[in-house]
């Protein structure tokens, strides 16, 4: 007999085909009715859920789901999942870490580049017919090549980061991670430091941190006032990582020279954000996976993820609770 599977995500419809063949499946999408008595009891009878539910899976939500065993996200981030309450539950939850790596790496880095470059700031200039003549030294940009790059996280796409800084750019890399990484360092000739020398020190810094306890509003304020004048922020992260208030106000006067942004503490960023009031901070949708190859392999491995998760044997990959068995 097929098990019940619910899908929060639109997907190719050849992945979704899958699901269906597979499961039984039920769709919710923008015009579901999250009251509705039909929506109550497809989650009571669910074994799988599969997808990115914007709201809290934590004993609140799973008590609609007692059947629940598995779940799959479309994203490498799961901060939404209360880890506890689904060990408590015996719910097994999968990610996509592997399929986003190298299009949120070049997403980073072309915030870095525009961001110093002033790309954008410099476009609309000629959009709104404001090129006149020669650029004069106010809307000049910032070299690149050689300079120092603080990466803050050594996870895969730190690492594919540190790559690109150091064989394209010839960056001295410096970084902060909760562990040493010897091949990263003896690769691209790297260097670990705590996080206060790696803020002193770099020219740029690139925040690719996992959202915990430790890491919530980890940029302050005061850490902020430890990085040079010259120095750009990037996060391609998590918003709340950053105190977004204390950024803007760093911006704001000048005590960093910039920042890139492609995620914030609240989503989509309001539009009486004071971070618009700004023209020294670039903003991008959280599209950091957000190319069409790059969003289809995250579809396809979710849908390889809950199809084995459900099964009876153990995942052998993308498993972000083995604690649960």
């Amino acid at each position: 007999m097929k098990k019940n599977v619910v899908l929060f995500s639109k997907i190719p419809a050849d992945q979704q085909t899958r699901l269906e063949q597979a499961f039984n499946l039920t769709i919710f999408d923008d015009n579901t009715d999250y009251n509705s008595t039909s929506y109550t009891d497809t989650l009571a009878n669910a074994e799988g859920m599969i997808g990115n539910i914007p709201t809290r899976i934590d004993d609140n939500f799973l008590a609609k789901m007692p059947k629940l065993k598995a779940a799959a996200t479309i994203s490498v981030g799961f901060d939404n999942y209360d880890l506890n309450a689904l060990y408590k539950h015996g719910i097994r939850l999968m990610n996509t870490p592997k399929v986003l790596t190298e299009s949120t790496a070049d997403l980073i880095f072309t915030l870095l580049m525009a961001t110093a470059r002033r790309t954008v700031e410099l476009s609309n200039l000629i959009h709104n017919g404001k090129w006149k003549k020669g650029i004069t030294p106010e809307y000049y940009g910032t070299d690149i090549y050689g300079k120092t790059i603080g990466i803050l996280g050594m996870g895969r796409i730190g690492q594919a980061i540190a790559k690109r800084a150091h064989c394209g750019f010839d960056m001295n890399i410096i970084y902060y991670n909760r562990s040493a990484r010897h091949d990263i360092e003896q690769t691209y000739n790297a260097k670990r430091l705590e996080l206060d020398n790696v803020l002193k020190q770099a020219d740029f810094i690139v925040i690719i941190l996992p959202l915990t306890e430790e890491t919530t509003k980890l940029i302050t304020k005061e850490k902020l006032a430890l990085m040079k004048p010259s120095a750009i922020l990037i996060n391609g992260a998590r918003g709340k990582i950053i105190d977004q208030q204390a950024l803007f106000e760093a911006l704001k006067n000048k005590t960093i020279k910039a920042a890139g942004l492609d995620v914030f503490e609240i989503e989509p960023l309001p539009t009486n954000s004071p971070l618009l009031q700004l023209d020294n901070v670039l903003l991008s949708p959280h599209v950091g996976s957000a190319t069409v190859e790059t969003r289809y392999a995250m579809a396809k491995c979710a849908v390889d993820n809950i199809i084995t998760a459900l099964k009876d044997e153990k995942p052998t990959e993308n498993w972000v609770n083995p604690e649960v068995g």
